[in-house]
C-alpha cells in the first residue's frame, strides 16, 4: 500500500493581491511569492505518518503545475516523502477544479498499489475545497473529508475521525480512499538538514498528458470557470461620526434618531 499526497503551489500568505488590466498578480514584500499550500503541509505530514505508523510502503507527493512547482515537491521530500512527481503539460493550463481532478486521478492511477490519497482541506488561493471529492469520484474511491485523525488502517479498511459542525464522528471505510485533512490532525514537521540536502540533489520526474493518457476535459477550453476579467472591489468611502453627549442614555437617543433618519430602523 502506498499513500499519495497531492499538493499545490500557492501564493505566500504574506503576498498582497493586485489586479493590472484584468490580470491578477501577487506581490510579496518578503521576497517569497509562492509556497507549499499551508493546508497541504498537514496532508504531507499525515502521508508520512501513514508510512511510519500505519504500514504504508511509501509516501509519494504529486503536484500539478509548472516547473516552479518542483520546489514545493522538494519540500515534501525534505520533510520525509520517499518520492515526488511533477505533473506538467501546457494542455493543463487554465484547468478548473474538475479538470485538475481528472489529471490528478490519472496520476494516482499510474502509481502502483496506491490505496490512500491525501489532500489538504483546500487551497488558499481558490478556496473551493472541491478537488479532493472530485478526485474521489473520478477514481471511484470513497471520499472522507475533514479528517482530524486516522485511527487505524488494516489490510482492507481505514478508520478515521471527522471534524463536523456538531462535533466529531468516527467512520470506517473500505480502501482505497481519498481523504482531505484539517489542521487538527497533526503538527507538520520541519524538514531536516539531511532531508534538505537529499531533496536538493533529487531529480523529480515529470509526467505529461501523454504519460497519463489524458485526452480532453482539461485546460482553459474545458474550464467552467471564467477568469478572463478580474477586477478589484471598488474602494469604500466611509465616514465615522462620534456621538457626544453627557450621558450614555442621551448618546443612545441620538443614535436611534440618526438610525431612523437613515431608515436603518
Amino acid at each position: 500500500m502506498k499513500a499519495v499526497v497531492c499538493i499545490k503551489q500557492t501564493p505566500s500568505t504574506t503576498a498582497v493581491f493586485a489586479v493590472d488590466n484584468g490580470v491578477a498578480r501577487w506581490d510579496d514584500p518578503g521576497g517569497k511569492p509562492v509556497v507549499l499550500n499551508p493546508w497541504d503541509e498537514y496532508a504531507v505530514e499525515e502521508a508520512i505518518r501513514l508510512k511510519e505508523n500505519h504500514g504504508a510502503a511509501e509516501a509519494v507527493a504529486i503536484s500539478m503545475g509548472d516547473d516552479s512547482s518542483a520546489e514545493q515537491l522538494k519540500t515534501c521530500l525534505a520533510m520525509g516523502c520517499g518520492e515526488a512527481i511533477l505533473v506538467a503539460d501546457a494542455a493543463f493550463a487554465g484547468s478548473d477544479s474538475l479538470g485538475t481532478a481528472r489529471v490528478l486521478a490519472a496520476a494516482i492511477r499510474k502509481i502502483d498499489d496506491a490505496q490512500i490519497a491525501v489532500f489538504g482541506k483546500q487551497a488558499i488561493d481558490g478556496d473551493t475545497g472541491q478537488t479532493p471529492v472530485q478526485v474521489a469520484v473520478k477514481l471511484g474511491w470513497t471520499p472522507l473529508t475533514f479528517v482530524s485523525a486516522i485511527k487505524e488502517v488494516t489490510g482492507s479498511t481505514i478508520t478515521v475521525e471527522r471534524l463536523i459542525d456538531e462535533g466529531k464522528e468516527t467512520v470506517t471505510a473500505p480502501l482505497p480512499v481519498v481523504i482531505s485533512v484539517v489542521k487538527e490532525i497533526n503538527e507538520p514537521r520541519y524538514p531536516s538538514f539531511m532531508g534538505i540536502r537529499k531533496a536538493n540533489r533529487a531529480t523529480i520526474p515529470v509526467w505529461a498528458a501523454a504519460d497519463l493518457g489524458v485526452n480532453g476535459g482539461v485546460g482553459a477550453a474545458a474550464s467552467q470557470a471564467d477568469w478572463s476579467h478580474i477586477y478589484p472591489l471598488p474602494e469604500r468611502n466611509t465616514v465615522v461620526q462620534l456621538i457626544e453627549a453627557d450621558t450614555p442614555e442621551e448618546q443612545a437617543r441620538v443614535l436611534v434618531n440618526k438610525l431612523f433618519e437613515e431608515k436603518v430602523i
